[in-house]
């Protein structure tokens, strides 16, 4: 059995918050779906995973709530849950810049579908941008991207400040995993001066999808936050694991490291391993083995 993954968000002003949020809770839960809702008076944003009648059911009355008749989503599949919960949260923003007065209601920047996504970023006079964490470009991006090295998107204005000017580089292009974030930084670099500012509609996994390997400008994979850990070419999951002692993603490659302890430590978190966390995570590898023995028993 293979479960639909959805991604979706929409920015758009939605009022009686309280009540949505219990709305769209029970219903997940009757249908047994599993995975994050948030919803904010700016708009909504969801990865979410189901067998495909439930999928299909929550998308529908998703888009029967006023403003989210057009919501498009994204799809995908697994072999196994990738979510072992269900959170429907109501936050201040649907993706958290800290800058309450950026309204992508208000104003964005040009979406660029995915197939004239190439043109765009071949551009010498585009500054392309990676608008994700220092962590999650490290494993994928576009050629010719920029890394911020941020480690929240809260930083992202400060990367801003300190790196382009509008008036030395007044075309930028920039995407983001699903479009929710280089949406949201569309509508600040407008707000800065910045003129032409592009961002890739759907995000990398739009583009993953509907661009052939032969004609692709990504390199690498690209993380997504589930139990898949990253995906590639067509949505297939990718290769890398995630370090139970940081949450980091890990290569092939690094578990060849000394550095590298299954379950225990990686390259990015051993020089920050001390004596105590270790015994705890060795303590935590006794209890899954022990339990994974347990289910076979």
């Amino acid at each position: 059995m293979s479960y639909i993954v959805a991604t979706f968000y929409k920015f758009i002003t939605i009022s009686d918050l309280e009540a949505k949020k219990e709305q769209i809770l029970g219903w997940c839960i009757k249908n047994q779906i599993k995975g994050t809702i948030i919803l904010a008076s700016e708009g909504i944003n969801g990865t979410i995973a189901g067998e495909k009648k439930a999928i299909a059911s929550i998308l529908n009355l998703l888009r029967s709530i006023d403003g989210l008749g057009d919501l498009e989503h994204k799809e995908s599949t697994a072999q196994k849950p990738p979510f072992a919960r269900l959170k429907v949260k109501i936050k201040s923003e649907i993706v958290t810049l800290g800058l309450p007065e950026v309204d992508p209601n208000q104003q964005v920047g040009t979406y660029v579908a995915p197939q004239d996504w190439n043109e765009i970023i071949s551009d010498p006079e585009v500054v392309v941008i990676d608008t994700r964490n220092d962590y999650e470009v490290d494993i994928g991006s576009f050629k010719r991207a920029k890394n911020p090295e941020t480690d929240s998107f809260r930083e992202f204005p400060e990367y801003i400040a300190e790196n382009l000017d509008p008036t030395q580089h007044p075309k930028v292009a920039m995407f983001c995993t699903g479009g929710i974030r280089c949406e949201k930084a569309s509508s600040y670099m407008l707000s800065q001066g910045f003129k032409e500012v592009y961002h890739l509609k759907g995000g990398i996994l739009k583009y993953l999808e509907n661009v052939s390997p032969e004609e692709s400008l990504w390199e690498g994979e690209c993380f997504v936050f589930d139990e898949r850990v990253a995906v590639k070419d067509g949505l297939e999951q990718g290769s890398y694991e995630l370090c139970y002692g940081c949450g980091n993603p890990i290569s092939e490659q690094d578990k060849q490291s000394p550095q590298y302890e299954s379950n225990i430590s990686c390259p990015h978190c051993y020089d920050r391993l001390t004596p105590e966390k270790k015994a705890r995570q060795e303590d935590r590898r006794r209890q899954r083995e022990y339990k994974k023995a347990m289910g076979n028993s």
